[in-house]
């Protein structure tokens, strides 16, 4: 009953302060409240957006008030829109589970769920950050569930650690130590992670690994439901999360955080000719004051939304984190611009999608 009771009270509040419950939105706003078609600020944290049949899903962590927010009581959220400005809230996509042997019981750490589309099988295939409960972040797994339907509901499937037996093929030597050997009979650790499904359709997994050291890039199998055992390391021993992936032209970008916990730290951004790399680190992407380019905006990155109809456009989309009220998390989405072949992300309080027509 209590978490229910805390859900309330942030509705409640939201409800309150939006002071948009009956307006139609025309613009992004980041930082501030994010009213769905209820009036309720939009509940999906940590999330990224499915386009299917000219439909955005945009799925994210269904967070409560409070300190507890930071663990999984609801599951995963959707919400729906055609104009990326107003959403409708389509419920709960993924349902933390009442058994408490399953994996996705209430109380366990749900982060970061992506959504792609597998034409192979007609089936929607949704990976996530999963920890168990009452494990800390020990696990270090990404969970997997399926639905015939891109707003769900989606059957959770297992959950499990990556590439199990198998070196990355840009290992040249065995290694004999440290954490990629250690876990290598086990697979390796996916804490925070991105999904991406390049040109050719072929989809891979990119999560941060080796106790956080080292983001792994992996390929996904056919049907997006595992992993093939091709995997590489990439920006090795740099301390990354939070990964963000683009491709514009013939260049893959990578946007991800160093490794502070929910306190935002300077965007990193890095370049790559092929997804599997090899990666190269370039400057910080944020233009603006010290103090936006020293905590990216307050926000850490989230997604990279291409825009579609649109030449070269996309949209950075990251989470301002509340931690100590983690339902009243902001959403920072601003455009991804290009300068002589330069990519960079300015702050704007307003702005709508016109600004890719210039």
């Amino acid at each position: 009953m209590g978490r229910w009771l805390l859900a309330l009270k942030g509705i409640v509040f939201m409800l309150t302060t939006a002071g948009q419950t009956s307006s139609t939105n025309t613009a992004f706003h980041p930082g501030e409240l994010w009213p769905d078609d209820n009036g309720v600020h939009i509940n999906a944290h940590g999330g990224g957006i499915l386009l299917d049949h000219g439909v955005f899903y945009w799925f994210g962590e269904h967070k409560i008030a409070g300190n507890a927010g930071n663990t999984a009581h609801v599951g995963v959220h959707v919400y729906a829109s055609k104009d990326l400005y107003n959403w409708t809230d389509k419920d709960i996509a993924l349902k933390v589970s009442n058994d408490l042997e399953s994996d996705i019981t209430e109380g366990c750490v749900i982060e970061r769920p992506k959504v792609v589309y597998c034409a192979r099988t007609r089936k929607y295939v949704m990976w996530f950050h999963l920890e168990l409960k009452g494990k800390g972040y020990e696990a270090a797994r990404v969970g997997v569930a399926t639905s015939d339907r891109a707003a769900g509901p989606y059957t959770f499937l297992s959950s499990f650690r990556l590439n199990a037996g198998k070196w990355p093929r840009d290992i040249a030597e065995v290694e004999t130590h440290g954490a990629l050997a250690r876990d290598f009979a086990g697979g390796q650790m996916s804490r925070d992670m991105t999904l991406y499904v390049d040109t050719d359709g072929v989809a891979y997994h990119i999560g941060a690994s080796e106790d956080n050291s080292t983001l792994h890039i992996s390929r996904l199998t056919d049907d997006f439901l595992g992993c093939t055992g091709e995997y590489v390391r990439a920006l090795p021993g740099k301390f990354n999360e939070a990964p963000a992936i683009m491709k514009h032209g013939s260049k893959y970008y990578m946007f991800s955080s160093d490794c502070t916990g929910w306190a935002p730290n300077p965007a990193r951004l890095a370049v790559a000719d092929h997804i599997m790399g090899p990666w190269t680190p370039l400057d910080n992407p944020c233009v603006g004051t010290d103090e936006q380019k020293k905590n990216t905006f307050e926000s850490q990155s989230t997604y990279v939304l291409p825009v579609p109809g649109k030449k070269d456009a996309f949209i950075f989309m990251a989470d301002r984190w509340r931690p100590h009220d983690a339902l009243d998390g902001r959403y920072i989405w601003l455009p991804i611009q290009f300068r002589d072949g330069v990519l960079f992300i300015a702050w704007m309080d307003r702005w709508d999608l016109s600004v890719f027509e210039g």
